[in-house]
């Protein structure tokens, strides 16, 4: 259906499209309920309703700290007093549910504002100084009293109606926020409209868009993922009024943008929601999935069945169409796979980067054939140049070769040059950082009890718990499952979850004191959502039924101001900002510091691998002098070496031993000679004074014993008597060595020491 209208500047008539066959799909899907044009909203409607107002007998929703918004004025007015008492002291009756009070002169019957008087009298009352209300009133200065303009056209008003609208002051501002809709429209809806009950009109839309909205907001009903107050509802259809359009399609969607931009009154929450208005209009008219999706630049992910924190996939940026179709190709493919929306948008975005830097005139590349292993290594060149994170290049970089690998692999293009290839060694390596464990006083404050109890939701209470003492990622904590408990056979508990980055579940042991946390948490869920929920945090907003997990970055928004209340600092007395993911290296770092196996550490973090737990098996120092103290040292003659821990040459000689552990460092022991001498006795460890072994090299020292002792044979065999003398003290030693170390795990054993 084509027309012609002026725009909202009164302008020359502009053109404008209404899709065909759009009314008759809302037609059918819009039920008969939902074309009222006001729509009266009940209290308990689960979407636009709310919780009761807690003044007992007040019918109205809750919107502000419990109360309605009549009686949130009322108590702010009051100086918001304590609630309870004000609740119980606060009549249910508002203002504008009974007969509007006139203006306080005698004879004026227009309607009054806060002063008691009428818009005339007040700028009467102005004009005489402003003095004390009443007794301007009783005094005999002459006031004139403006004509009156008719009654208000609302039945049982009794006031003046106001110059611009046949409507009283008060029942005109109430026209005026619906939209100036038609009066006799208007004055029906509020008649009929109940004291308890919000309202949504649609009286200020053309026809067809007020079709639509109507549509939307009922596909908000039958969702109910997400609470949309009547207010917001209201004030989004009053934005699309002023726009001056007559269909949510009737523009292209980034000119349809722009007029809501520059609409009156255009906000941000409004923005969104009509937004998604338009997106549900979309659906319905053009339908959904890939046939859709796929041609457009800008896919919605949410039409395609896929819900993340990632909405929307650009392409709009890739100037080239062969580059541009091979990257909606390459994405759709990783979707299909199952890859994260993470992992997805960075390939994109090395894709887009990549597009520009061949985009340029001066490269002169007009296709996939021009480019090479040349062309590859000056835009690697480039990358080095704009500096940035190693991090960054590495992600730039890998997913570039991930992308021109599977074009190859999947023969998407066969005129890519075999040479295009990025390699290992084209990628910058990071340099491997050490566990970003927290200080132990850093931790005593953060796990102080008191500190604990300055969370106001018991509900990220619960979630610092769990990553200090389970060392779970964040991710993983905020989607743990209700049931998230498990017991072994003796009744032991652990926690329960999947481990998103390995994709499988996993567990880790936990005590009684944290069990009894997520019951309580579990107990508090099931008083809100008695039948149920699937997840043990739940999301805070856009979640009517408590179905969707906690987003991450929730809590990271909440974790900074917790860490101000509790005034927590670090050893230079500065505040402390710390990311949730360094209480997982501090666990591991405390697991591997208190002598638990590597492996059982790998278990609880539930790694993949042994590398990836040796990160944090870089012991603190305290950790390796507490077992270089406790292990027996023996020198060559199997005599124990020992050191008082408690001496006064304890600091000096242990500060000697990690230098020497360092620099001088033996495959059977360790040097005892000062770093500061030079070795006389060259390669001949096993018989140089200087020499001090431990247990750990036993093994060593045997397989020595074994070589030397063979050598000790042949050279009797061959009659080499000096060749013989030499290894037989060595082998005297070793012999000596091993009995002496063979004692250590007999703490009753002596040690046996030779003179000679």
């Amino acid at each position: 259906m084509t027309g012609s209208r002026s725009d909202a500047s009164g302008a020359e008539p502009v053109s404008w499209n209404y899709p065909g066959g759009l009314r008759e799909k809302l037609m059918a899907v819009v039920r008969p309920e939902s074309r009222a044009d006001v729509w009266f909203i009940e209290p308990s409607d689960p979407v636009f309703g709310g919780v009761a107002c807690q003044v007992g007998a007040c019918r109205r929703a809750a919107r502000l700290h419990d109360l309605c918004e009549g009686h949130y004025q009322r108590w702010n007015n009051q100086g918001r007093p304590d609630k309870g008492e004000f609740a119980a002291a606060t009549s249910a009756s508002l203002r504008g549910h009974g007969a509007l009070p006139a203006c306080r002169f005698e004879g004026c019957g227009y309607g009054r504002n806060s002063t008691g008087l009428c818009v005339a009298h007040v700028r009467q009352w102005h004009r005489a100084g402003r003095p004390e209300v009443t007794a301007w009133l009783s005094s005999r200065r002459p006031v004139t009293t403006p004509a009156p303009h008719g009654q208000c056209r609302i039945a049982g008003c009794e006031l003046w109606s106001t110059a611009y609208a046949p409507l009283c002051v008060s029942h005109s501002e109430r026209w005026r926020v619906a939209g100036r809709p038609d009066i006799e429209e208007f004055t029906t809806a509020l008649e009929s409209a109940p004291h308890h009950c919000e309202m949504i009109a649609f009286l200020c839309l053309p026809p067809r868009m007020r079709l639509e909205m109507q549509y939307v907001l009922q596909q908000r009903r039958d969702e109910q993922q997400a609470r949309l107050t009547p207010k917001l509802a209201r004030h989004s259809i009053n934005v699309l009024a002023a726009t001056g359009m007559n269909s949510l399609l009737e523009w292209p969607e980034q000119l349809w943008r722009e007029r809501l931009r520059t609409a009156p009154g255009a906000r941000k929450a409004s923005s969104a929601f009509l937004s998604y208005a338009r997106r549900e209009v979309e659906n319905l008219y053009y339908g959904a999935g890939w046939d859709v999706e796929y041609p457009r630049d800008v896919w919605r992910l949410r039409n395609l069945g896929i819900t993340g924190t990632l909405a929307h996939l650009h392409f709009t940026a890739i100037e080239q169409p062969w580059i541009k179709d091979l990257a909606k190709r390459w994405t759709r493919w990783r979707l299909t796979c199952g890859l994260s929306l993470a992992t997805i948008g960075a390939g994109l975005a090395a894709v887009t980067r990549f597009a520009s830097f061949l985009a340029r005139p001066e490269l002169g590349i007009p296709g996939l054939a021009k480019v090479n292993r040349a062309v590859l290594e000056r835009y690697l060149a480039e990358l080095h140049g704009l500096g940035g994170s190693t991090h960054h290049h590495q992600r730039i970089i890998g997913q570039l070769g991930i992308f021109l690998t599977d074009i190859r692999r999947h023969h998407w293009d066969t005129t890519l040059p075999t040479d295009a290839v990025l390699f290992t060694e084209d990628v910058p390596r990071e340099t491997k950082r050490l566990p970003r464990a927290l200080a132990e006083h850093v931790m005593a404050q953060v796990e102080d009890p008191a500190n604990l109890d300055r969370w106001q939701d018991p509900a990220y209470r619960l979630i610092t718990l769990i990553l200090m003492r389970c060392g779970l990622r964040l991710k993983d904590a905020t989607r743990l499952p209700f049931d998230c408990l498990a017991h072994d056979a003796d009744g032991a508990p652990y926690l329960r979850y999947l481990n998103h980055k390995m994709n499988r579940e996993a567990l880790v042991p936990i005590d009684e004191e944290l069990q009894q946390d997520i019951r309580d948490q579990q107990q508090r869920l099931l008083e809100r959502w008695p039948s149920g929920i699937p997840v043990l945090f739940p999301r805070k907003l856009k979640n009517v039924h408590g179905t969707e997990p906690m987003n991450g970055g929730t809590y990271r928004q909440v974790l900074t101001p917790w860490l101000e209340r509790c005034d927590v600092r670090d050893e230079h007395g500065r505040p402390v900002h710390l990311t949730p993911h360094q209480w997982r290296h501090t666990l591991g770092t405390r697991l591997i510091n208190r002598d638990v196996p590597q492996e059982v550490v790998r278990k609880i973090l539930d790694h993949d691998s042994h590398e990836m737990t040796a990160h944090y098996a870089r012991l603190h120092d305290t950790t390796v002098r507490r077992h270089w103290e406790k292990a027996r040292k023996v020198n060559i003659n199997g005599e124990r070496v020992t050191l008082d821990p408690d001496g006064p040459l304890a600091e000096a000689a242990w500060a000697k031993q990690r230098v020497g552990r360092a620099t001088q460092a033996l495959p059977n022991g360790y040097c005892g000679l000062p770093v500061i001498k030079t070795c006389p006795h060259a390669n001949a460890c096993l018989t140089c004074p200087m020499f001090i072994t431990t247990p750990e090299f036993l093994p060593q020292h045997r397989r020595q014993r074994e070589e030397v002792l063979q050598i000790v044979t042949a050279a009797e065999a061959r009659g080499q008597q000096r060749l013989v003398e030499m290894n037989e003290k060595v082998l005297g030693n070793l012999d000596r060595i091993i009995t002496a170390l063979d004692q250590d795990n007999d703490p009753t054993g002596e040690v046996v020491s030779d003179a000679g």
